[in-house]
């Protein structure tokens, strides 16, 4: 028999039992519930309350307690810093460590924003600017025409000038992001840890002693990480297939390609980060005999999907375009969750992508190499958990 005919019969075997199994086909149906819930409630997801940064330069300094004061009685949180240099205080917008810097005197504001102004923050400052107006012209007229005063206050409001245009269907991507970032963040961790638990379950039980009496341990290895994929990849498809189609039926997204690209980058981007995920997962989970230890050993990947989950969401919702975001977004342990998030949102670039495909593919394969090892030298071997080097040094 071949080896691919035998890495297929046992990941045939993994289909067979997974997706009859009844805790996937509830697994299935929670996702899809969850994802409903979300697409019906969309705007809570936008309607928390957040800070947001406002740097002041200049003799605009002067302002910002009064802001601080007038934006908190509009609902809004700002806090506020000194810019010492307005081109640098640019520069912090693009990398989205400020939403907004203010310049000029106070009875005549500009004000820099990435791409729009938050409405209560212009209405906070065009009040700061209205009141500085009226003070001048108090202090400046005896004989004051009342018409003419109100007329001249009324028409002092900030200026604003965007770096870039603003993009009309920004929260839809932005709503797609978090999604897709939360599906593959779920699937990752959940099919990877199925994937050390079944190694375990095998070595445990001793049925793996009777199936490498058949098969090389390689191919066990690949047919159970195969196996398993396809059962995630086909939970994913169906979540976000009916999501994508509830969410533009129901008006919630008016951007059905961009919908429709997201969900099909996110389906590859789970393809690469479960292989690179699960090989990992599979070599873990061989070190140990017993479910009681598989937490233990698992700790140190899991950590690591939280974290690329954690800074998903914040770097997409505060800083999608900054330096350190594109970087962390090619790297093989981030990349599969945060850059298609960056996709959805339209601000990945061609070149990123392709680095970021080709980083994951040779990781993939470096691990695979080297997980092959450790399943090899471990995966026989029963009682106490096995230190990493005595599994290369068997394999």
């Amino acid at each position: 028999m071949t080896p691919r005919r035998t890495v297929w019969l046992v990941a045939r075997r993994e289909l067979r039992t997974r997706l009859r199994a009844r805790s996937f086909l509830v697994g299935t149906a929670v996702s899809i519930a969850v994802l409903v819930v979300f697409i019906l409630m969309e705007s809570t997801v936008f309607g928390g309350e957040r800070v947001t940064r406002v740097g002041l330069s200049g003799q605009a300094a002067a302002i910002a307690e009064p802001l601080t004061e007038e934006a908190r009685a509009r609902g809004l949180e700002v806090r506020v810093s000194t810019v010492r240099d307005p081109a640098a205080g640019e520069s912090q917008i693009t990398d989205g460590d400020l939403d907004a810097l203010v310049t000029g005197t106070p009875a005549a504001l500009h004000v820099v924003v990435d791409e729009s102004l938050d409405e209560n923050l212009r209405r906070a400052l065009n009040t700061l600017v209205q009141r500085e107006v009226l003070r001048a012209q108090l202090a400046s007229v005896e004989d004051l025409d009342p018409d003419q005063v109100l007329a001249t206050v009324a028409d002092s409001t900030v200026d604003v000038r965007s770096l870039r245009a603003p993009d009309p269907t920004h929260d839809e991507r932005l709503a797609m992001a978090l999604v897709i970032v939360a599906l593959l963040y779920l699937s990752l961790l959940l099919y990877g840890t199925m994937v050390a638990q079944g190694v375990v379950e095998e070595k445990s039980s001793r049925v793996v002693e009777i199936l490498l009496a058949t098969v090389r341990p390689w191919e066990l290895l690949a047919g159970k990480v195969v196996g398993l994929g396809l059962v995630g990849l086909a939970q994913l498809t169906v979540v976000g297939g009916v999501g994508t189609v509830l969410a533009v039926v129901t008006g919630v997204l008016t951007i059905p390609g961009a919908a429709l690209g997201t969900l099909l980058w996110g389906l590859l981007w789970y393809l690469l980060g479960y292989l690179f995920y699960a090989t990992v997962f599979a070599a873990a989970g061989s070190l140990v005999s017993r479910q009681e230890e598989t937490q233990s050993v698992l700790l140190p990947i899991t950590s690591v999907l939280v974290l690329a989950f954690v800074l998903g969401f914040g770097l997409l919702t505060r800083a999608p375009n900054a330096s350190a975001t594109a970087v962390l977004s090619v790297l093989p342990p981030f990349a599969p969750i945060l850059l298609p998030g960056r996709m959805a949102l339209g601000v990945a670039t061609g070149w990123q992508v392709m680095v970021a495909v080709v980083l994951m593919v040779g990781a993939v394969g470096g691990l695979t190499w080297l997980a092959g090892r450790i399943y090899a030298g471990a995966v026989l071997r029963t009682g106490p958990r096995l230190p990493l080097r005595d599994a290369l040094r068997k394999s």
